[in-house]
């Protein structure tokens, strides 16, 4: 689940009453959300990153973002030269050749 660029971490199930919950993923906050059927969790869902959202506005505090999209990558120069090449035979920049590899893995 996805919702204003933040997305929902590992679903939990109560074995007991069947309750789903979970947490807002790849945040130093915790956002916690909880619902009994599918529908309910994707509500519960948006309603906490809303209601995070408006607290950080109410404390005057800039709300946690999950990531960026940028990666400090520091590796061997052969590796680098491995990967220029690779990306210039493709026809795209470091940055996308490394993005497709991440994404394949």
């Amino acid at each position: 689940m996805e919702y204003k660029g933040y997305m929902a971490g590992p679903i939990d199930i109560d074995p007991e009453d069947g309750t789903l919950s979970g947490t807002v993923a790849g945040l130093r906050d915790v956002v916690h959300f909880e619902g009994a059927a599918a529908a309910e969790l994707v509500q519960a869902f948006r309603d906490s990153i809303d209601a995070y959202l408006d607290l950080c506005t109410e404390r005057g505090k800039q709300p946690d973002r999950p990531f960026n999209g940028k990666i400090l990558l520091r590796t061997q120069p052969d590796l680098h030269r491995k990967a220029a090449l690779r990306a210039a035979a493709e026809g795209v920049s470091i940055s996308q050749w490394i993005s497709r590899r991440i994404e394949s893995a």
